[in-house]
């Protein structure tokens, strides 16, 4: 065969790769309103960046006349391409093959790019839209999972993983996107469940809806597995991408740095009126996270879930931070058994990945009650705490108003190993509320006055005057500095100047035990 011959029949075999399980299943593919593994893979990257590996890779199956049904890539589209510059290793299931079931040759292909993306230190994307293990493989397929698994474990704190869910994502597939570090879900074509309403009905009984079982909605605001929920797939690709923006690739780099027009001394004077007289009337804390950063871009994580506490990316003078604030509007900006883990999660990605952390508190406490306690408060209120004390990247915490019992403790107090710890003249930093403080302190004095009521307004402005301010805590040396709202910003920008030739390492172990 001549060169120009064997030229024409590499370009012959590269198209009909490219079409994947054909034109009639790609057509199937947009009549659901889903692009193809390629199409999405295009939208992701810079143009003309992609470089695909094993595009004509093959399964080995013979049994079930899978012999019969082979298709170039197998089902997996996986390579390495360009995201504003920047290198990303990424996997792309074709739902056109098979359903993009993971066969044995399927998981190769994926774990060799997840194999390269540890090894260059490049973040790791993976595009989920598979009908769960081929079934025709057996436990070829399931020692696929298990080698994909492993590997995300290895690769974690390491290098960012990020999974889109773009389909069905079903049985051991979820646990893949389980372990990366932020998982998209789009209002159009995903879910994902261990197990699927047929099962459910004929084990349970139950009768279930796909979207009622695994839909974005139930994953975005009940189990709080989805980071981000969008409209379309268009719209995850490019959250996908302003993720990245704030990323660096790897735990071995500082955050990528962007320039910023936004002036370091801004002032923020809509800060000082922010705070409602009463100290009990609630305030959004997004517009006090939106008004600080550079240009007042937030990109919150996991917003419809446990929404008591806000964690998010922003940057301030162009450096990447990790924020984490209590929400007044919802339940008081209590911590509870979700809040706890949503922001312990948060921290510990932000700390493995070198992005300083600013912390804007102002909690009343913890949540009561039988169900919060029978449900494990005291192991999954520790995890936040455990995070904190763990974390070795510059921290800060601004105290806006509440700052009570031992969720000041956990919000990343100077004795919980912050660097620098600022107030606002508003701050409240005590054991409780001035009304229960009464309760248990003065109890006798009001039972034994002649007007119980007048008594306990008056031994609470006492307990206020002592306590629900910052000047005591200033005294004391547990707080650096009562700074006027308005300057939040500066004296933030200022801190984490100051604080970033930080090193820190904690004690040689293999690893913590953070109560799981």
């Amino acid at each position: 065969m001549a060169v120009v011959e064997k030229i024409a029949e590499l370009r012959s075999k590269r198209e009909k790769a490219r079409l994947g399980g054909g034109e009639k299943r790609i057509n199937a593919q947009h009549e659901k309103g889903k692009l193809t593994a390629r199409e999405r893979i295009e939208a992701l990257v810079d143009p003309d960046s992609f470089e695909e590996f094993d595009m004509f890779m093959e399964h080995t199956c013979h049994d079930f006349g899978m012999e019969k049904k082979k298709f170039a890539g197998d089902g997996v589209v996986t390579g390495c391409g360009t995201i504003d510059g920047r290198i990303a290793y990424i996997f792309a299931q074709d739902f056109t093959v098979t359903g993009g079931s993971l066969s044995k040759t399927n998981a190769e292909k994926i774990c060799k790019v997840m194999d390269m993306a540890v090894k260059m230190g490049a973040p790791m994307i993976g595009l989920n839209d598979s009908g769960g293990a081929r079934v025709q493989e057996g436990v070829d397929a399931l020692t696929g999972y298990a080698s994909i698994f492993y590997r995300n474990v290895r690769a974690s704190g390491v290098i960012p993983q990020i999974s889109a869910i773009m389909g069905p994502c079903a049985g051991g597939a979820v646990y893949s996107p389980a372990i990366t570090d932020f998982i998209f879900m789009n209002q159009q074509t995903s879910y994902m469940f261990v197990t699927g309403p047929k099962v459910v009905k004929t084990v349970l009984n139950e009768d279930v809806t796909t979207e009622a079982l695994g839909g974005p909605e139930v994953h975005s605001r009940k189990s709080g597995v989805a980071h981000f929920v969008s409209d379309s797939e268009l719209e995850t690709i490019l959250l996908i991408r302003k993720l990245i923006s704030f990323l660096p690739s790897n735990n071995m780099e500082e955050p990528p740095y962007s320039k910023s027009s936004d002036p370091i001394d801004r002032r923020c004077e809509e800060l000082n009126r922010i705070m409602p007289e009463n100290a009990n009337k609630p305030y959004n804390i997004l517009d006090v996270i939106e008004i600080i950063v550079d240009s007042h871009e937030f990109l919150e994580v996991a917003r419809n879930y446990a929404q008591n506490i806000v964690v998010g990316f922003a940057r301030m003078n162009g450096h990447s931070v990790g924020i984490i604030a209590n929400q007044p509007k919802v339940l008081a900006g209590v911590l509870d058994i979700n809040a706890s883990v949503k922001a312990a999660r948060f921290i510990r990605f932000c700390d493995s990945f070198n992005i300083p952390l600013v912390v804007l508190e102002d909690v009343p406490g913890f949540l009561p009650g039988s169900n919060q306690e029978h449900n494990g408060i005291i192991r999954q209120g520790a995890k936040i705490l455990y995070a904190f004390a763990e974390a070795t990247v510059p921290r800060i915490t601004i105290i806006l108003r509440k700052a009570y019992g031992g969720a000041y403790c956990v919000m990343n107090s100077r004795e919980m190993g912050a660097d620098l710890v600022y107030a606002w003249p508003t701050a409240e930093i005590a054991v409780m509320g001035p009304a229960g403080a009464v309760e248990i302190v003065f109890n006798k004095e009001v039972a034994a006055a002649q007007d119980a009521a007048e008594m306990a307004k008056t031994k609470e402005n006492e307990y206020r005057e002592k306590f629900a301010n910052p000047y005591v805590a200033a005294s004391k040396g547990y707080i650096d500095d009562v700074i006027e709202p308005a300057q939040t910003r500066f004296r933030i920008i200022r801190a984490l100047e100051m604080l970033a030739t930080k090193r820190e390492t904690n004690p040689p172990k293999k690893h913590g035990n953070i109560p799981l």
